[in-house]
């Protein structure tokens, strides 16, 4: 690959990218727009070749509707993944006239009604949900003080949520609870425990990092920490009044270290043990309500059992990445309760500070690629710590995290699922790349061929969840790590440096060569390098059929990674 060297082209400073606008309603308003926009261009308008830009505009037509839309451009993107300014437009009657995110939702939803023949009647209100939380959150922060700690800082800094999902922030419940249990606006606090009977616990794996959370529980009890926001939730179920007033479960009350949410809600951390717990929330945030499933519990302490020695041997070979253990969990079984079993469970999921190299600093990768940048995660702060050298930046992080996730499904046969909100980056303290954190394995899956023998030991309900097959699997792998992850902090990168967009790209289809090169050439690899189109997961798509994100489909992208295309620097 040619890169080429303009003089002042490899080179950034910081950021002087901001949100659409400071007050956060209209910030609120703009960015759902945007939003929607981006999903509506990926999975409806692109895919039929309705896309054009157009003096500084990109203009899309809706299909079925023969509606005319546009918005001012302040970049193109070169997989469509374009960054937008100003107002969404509409042409009608020979003019231009503002079009609202109401009413883009609205052309949405009649579009993919006439599309689909089916309706959604929830589809506006999540949309809605997701601007409120969006306007609750900004309002939320003014004022509020990032946590001290710069990783605790970049969890809790995505007010804005997912580019490519048209509900990125939809949250079921009270406002309230949002600002008392959400991430965004810094909020800490102390877990409830209960103790519970012996003989309704059903646990696996190694628990002492959890109970070194925990008071001590009496003899013949075990404690269960529970999410507060949770607790109030189930407080009123049948069974657990019963298990209360029978003494078998005991409400100690909410007491203790505050932990902290992170950026998926919630799993919570503890800054001071450095330690994970991951807890059921019968809340709806985004897709799905985000509660174990039974399966869920037994199957995280199989996976990370089974996930030990690829780790080890990927470590050896790649340095600086790692996996974030998840070595056991607990929960309360009464009587085969299901939405208790569910509801209570929580996983233990280990710290970063036994991986970290002295000086490194762990960052949310998610909050180093924001569009707009929120914390001082972002890669343009990142890049002003040290030469400002955009490429060499790039090229560090290429290598820490493409090979590891490549050798985990082409060698042994593992779906992981590196979407920027399951890595963890950490940085020297010029900014540049250092080490790669893979973390939550509920989206990581086995291909069986690879794992045939130790799949077989499990029961059922429990092997079926963690498998994917061969193709199934790459979607997902090229998705997170090409599309979701590495193009979102390529564009981040690019906003800063926009003529090096090309020259981005062909580090990217290097480092993919070179692993290529030492696996034999596998064949879905060779692919890619000759271009075929990119796999993007059809979030809109998914949300209006009301389908959880296990039957996600895929839209194909165009692949700036082919031999024709110029990677070259743009002058």
């Amino acid at each position: 690959m040619t890169t080429g060297t303009a003089p002042d082209a490899s080179t950034a400073t910081a950021a002087t990218v901001t949100a659409p606008a400071a007050e956060p309603a209209r910030t609120a308003d703009a960015v759902t727009a945007h939003t929607l926009l981006n999903c509506l261009i990926r999975e409806v308008s692109a895919p039929e070749h309705q896309v054009t830009v157009d003096d500084g505009h990109l203009l899309l037509r809706l299909p079925r509707r023969g509606i005319l839309l546009r918005c001012p451009l302040r970049r193109i993107s070169l997989i469509g993944a374009h960054r937008f300014q100003g107002p969404v437009q509409r042409f009608a009657d020979d003019a231009w006239a503002t079009v609202g995110w109401r009413e883009l939702a609205g052309h949405i939803q009649d579009e993919l009604r006439l599309r689909t023949g089916d309706a959604n009647e929830e589809f506006l209100s999540q949309v809605a949900d997701s601007r409120e939380t969006i306007h609750t959150a900004l309002e939320g922060r003014a004022g509020v003080t990032p946590h001290a700690d710069p990783y605790v800082a970049s969890e809790q800094s995505l007010v804005f949520g997912h580019r490519f999902h048209p509900t990125p922030k939809a949250r079921t419940g009270d406002p309230a609870d949002w600002l008392a249990y959400g991430p965004e606006t810094g909020a800490r606090f102390p877990l409830r425990y209960l103790a519970v009977r012996r003989a309704l616990v059903r646990e696996e794996g190694d628990l002492r990092e959890m109970d070194a959370l925990c008071p001590a529980s009496e003899p013949g009890f075990a404690v269960l920490p529970v999410h507060p926001w949770q607790y109030r939730l189930l407080e009123d179920q049948g069974r657990l009044r019963e298990a209360m007033a029978a003494g078998d479960v005991v409400d100690t009350g909410v007491s203790g270290a505050e932990l902290v949410p992170t950026a998926s809600v919630r799993t919570l951390y503890h800054p001071g043990n450095d330690t994970f717990l991951k807890f059921s929330l019968n809340v709806r945030l985004t897709n799905c309500v985000r509660k174990h499933a039974s399966y869920e519990l037994p199957g995280c302490v199989a996976l990370n059992r089974l996930l030990q020695p690829v780790f080890a041997d990927l470590a050896g070979r790649f340095p600086g990445c790692a996996l974030l253990a998840e070595p056991g969990y607990r929960t309360l079984d009464t009587a085969g309760d299901i939405a208790l079993l569910e509801g209570l469970g929580v996983i233990v999921r280990s710290g970063l500070r036994r991986h970290l190299r002295t000086g490194v600093t762990p960052l949310l990768a998610a909050a180093v690629a924001d569009e707009y940048p929120t914390s001082d995660a972002h890669v343009s702060h990142l890049l002003a710590r040290g030469d400002g050298d955009v490429l060499a930046w790039w090229d560090a992080y290429l290598r820490l995290l493409l090979p590891p996730v490549l050798a985990a499904y082409f060698e042994h046969g593992v779906v992981l699922e590196p979407h920027l909100q399951n890595v963890v980056v950490g940085v020297h303290p010029d900014g540049t790349p250092a080490q790669m954190f893979f973390r939550d394995l509920e989206g990581t899956k086995l291909l069986p061929g690879h794992h045939e023998r130790s799949l077989a030991d499990l029961p059922d309900d429990v092997r079926g969840p963690l498998t994917y097959d061969s193709e199934r699997g790459w979607n997902r792998v090229a998705y997170c790590l090409l599309v979701n992850h590495t193009a979102e902090v390529l564009g981040a990168l690019a906003d800063l440096a926009p003529t090096l967009e090309p020259a981005l790209w062909g580090l990217v289809r290097d480092h993919l060569g070179a692993y290529a090169r030492t696996a034999a050439e596998p064949p879905r690899l060779r692919a890619l390098l000759s271009g075929v189109p990119l796999p993007a997961k059809a979030n809109l798509l998914l949300r209006w059929a009301r389908k959880a994100d296990r039957h996600a489909t895929y839209v194909p992208l165009p692949s700036p990674l082919g031999a024709d295309f110029p990677h070259e620097v743009i002058r």
